[in-house]
């Protein structure tokens, strides 16, 4: 039996499809459930808890790392104190052992004596200071160092987090994305050979109406919007031949008859 061809009707609002195999129209359900479970792992797939605990754990990481870097970076800074705290020293040290050489060995005036023991004692007390400096520095960068350790080990923990819950977020990732290959390819299956008219026409409204563009009309009850047709409405469904396409008056899907309408009243 030759199938019918489909008519394209120009209203104001929308261009339908007057028309369609009603074995056709029946299978649409078919194609808008795996239509509607594609769009249920797509959801699942970016409300994924894995996802979110990876943002997570990377937005902790982030901020330790920032700490880690100024951490590391004021560390250096100490370090650089210390070792010109320890050169300060040395040099004083140096000279004083110069000025103590001189004056040992007695070769020099009693004037000049003088003026070592004097320059020697000042020696000494420049040496204690800057030995409380150096002191004070060293405590500090050994409390920081402390802290830098604790930091590190922090971040050494978070990359392990990030690694499991990447691991995590990738298992459950390929496994959604596996099941959406299966049902894609099974959507394909469905679709073959639907009319390309109404196969067109379920794409528009669907992609209108929230993802479900067609929807069984079980007794006086359309399925998508989940209201009951009035009584002029189920009058004028009933009129229509098999083939014709019916579309909800509330929320413009395609209204599938899977059964007869209920009586109007």
């Amino acid at each position: 039996m030759d199938r019918p061809v489909p008519v394209a009707l120009i209203c104001p609002e929308r261009t339908v499809v007057a028309t369609a195999p009603a074995s056709d129209q029946l299978r649409l359900l078919d194609v808008q459930a795996l239509d509607t479970r594609l769009q249920q792992l797509a959801h699942r797939r970016s409300a994924s808890p894995s996802v979110a605990k990876v943002t997570e754990v990377e937005g902790r990481l982030a901020d330790v790392h920032t700490s880690l870097v100024q951490s590391r970076t004021a560390a250096e800074d100490l370090r650089r104190e210390v070792a010109k705290a320890e050169q300060d020293v040395e040099q004083v040290r140096t000279r004083a052992a110069r000025d103590q050489q001189r004056l040992d060995s007695g070769a020099v005036g009693a004037k000049d004596a003088q003026a070592l023991v004097a320059e020697l004692a000042s020696l000494a007390r420049r040496q204690e200071a800057l030995e409380e400096v150096e002191l004070d520095v060293m405590e500090r960068l050994e409390a920081h160092e402390a802290a830098l350790a604790e930091l590190e080990s922090a971040h050494a923990q978070l990359v392990a987090e990030k690694e499991a819950a990447e691991s995590e977020r990738d298992a459950e990732l390929g496994d959604i994305d596996g099941t959406v290959a299966e049902v894609a390819a099974e959507r394909l299956k469905a679709a073959d050979g639907i009319d390309a008219g109404l196969l067109a026409l379920y794409d528009k409204v669907r992609a209108q109406a929230g993802g479900l563009g067609a929807a069984a009309l079980r007794g006086r009850r359309c399925e998508g919007c989940r209201l009951e047709l009035n009584p002029g409405d189920l009058r004028a469904i009933a009129a229509k031949g098999p083939d014709d396409i019916v579309r909800c008056e509330e929320c413009g899907r395609i209204l599938v008859r899977v059964e007869p309408a209920g009586p109007a009243a």
